[in-house]
């Protein structure tokens, strides 16, 4: 297990390290120590959980054309590599396929608690301090606008909306991030948003207050 763990480590860092849209390998080892440490408070297999952390974002679908395939596609032939069990490439490739935010109208379950600590966790990553700076740099990596006041966010029905919305970086707070605290799967990840979540809207209020010249 230990070798699987440690080699798939390395192949994921060689493939992301030096990634600039915020979704590098700092973010995945961030996710991981999350992860673990979920793991831990609601009793899930940290085996499992450490490797599908590692490769949840081997082949994201946003940077593949919106194929969501391509991510439990290549973590099942990166896992078969190594001779994994088949048990393990399938509870691991299903959380991969299942772990993205895909439209504030659009349910995204997890069916085991596995998957739905390495799901919280990057979902914590994406919020509070963090969360703020990895969004920033998400948005000058796809050109997209910082802000627009004319811009209303939407709360997307679809996941083929929620691919196709035309975003700017704070109409993403709104219609993913402040969403996220009241989706978290686990008691002990619910605890760890509801700071982050409060950190992030002090920080959109500010934002808005300098905007309008008022600070």
């Amino acid at each position: 297990m230990n070798a699987v763990i440690e080699k798939t480590r390395a192949h994921v860092r060689s493939k992301f390290e030096g990634e600039g849209s915020g979704h590098d390998w700092w973010h995945i080892q961030r996710v991981v120590n999350i992860a673990l440490v979920l793991a831990e408070q609601e009793q899930a297999d940290p085996y499992i959980v450490e490797l599908a952390a590692l490769l949840h974002d081997i082949a994201d679908y946003k940077f593949h054309g919106g194929d969501e395939s391509v991510g439990p596609r290549v973590a099942r032939e990166w896992l078969t590599s190594l001779n994994v069990e088949e048990p393990v490439i399938v509870h691991v490739c299903d959380i991969v396929a299942g772990i993205s935010f895909k439209g504030a109208g659009v349910a995204t379950p997890m069916k085991s608690i596995e998957g739905k600590v390495v799901q919280d966790a990057d979902r914590l990553d994406a919020i509070g301090a963090i969360g703020i700076g990895r969004t920033f740099a998400y948005g000058g990596h796809k050109g997209m606008p910082m802000h627009d006041p004319g811009y209303h966010p939407e709360m997307h029905a679809s996941a083929e909306a929620y691919k196709k919305g035309a975003n700017t970086v704070i109409g993403h707070f709104h219609e993913k991030l402040l969403l996220l605290k009241d989706r978290m799967n686990t008691e002990s990840a619910r605890r760890m948003a509801e700071d982050r979540h409060a950190f992030m809207q002090i920080y959109l209020d500010r934002f808005h207050e300098e905007w309008e010249g008022n600070k």
